[in-house]
């Protein structure tokens, strides 16, 4: 089973559906992984009742990251704001299905933390968005 998810992950680190960036977006931030490098942007746009209609992600990191973003934002889409607020660690570990290192689990997380501060408009990211 693990082989199956690990084909998953290289698929969305090679041909991500959601990377881009998007013009006009209602939220977005930026945040990065100091630890490895990984530098992940996330931009959401929504409509009148705040669902989110669009999602893309830009910057460069490892596959874990890179896919986990991909998967996460792919999860979003047609989702309410207040529902993105209740996302947490084991959403992106049930999307990853395979066990990650504490140091690739920050890699993994990095996507959450981003949106999570995109939607709540933090001026700076926090650890605790992605608990």
């Amino acid at each position: 089973m693990d082989d199956l998810y690990r084909e998953i992950i290289i698929e969305h680190y090679k041909n991500p559906l959601h990377k881009g960036r998007i013009e006009k977006s209602d939220y977005g931030f930026e945040d990065e992984n100091p630890l490895c490098g990984d530098h992940i942007h996330i931009d959401l746009q929504v409509d009148d009742e705040q669902n989110v209609i669009d999602a893309k992600f830009d910057g460069q990191g490892c596959a874990i990251s890179v896919a986990s973003a991909d998967l996460l934002l792919d999860s979003v889409i047609g989702k309410n704001i207040e529902e993105l607020k209740g996302l947490g660690k084991q959403d992106i570990l049930d999307m990853l299905g395979i066990e990650l290192s504490p140091v690739r689990l920050k890699c993994a997380l990095l996507s959450l933390k981003v949106l999570k501060a995109a939607i709540y408009e933090l001026k700076e990211s926090s650890d605790a968005l992605t608990e």
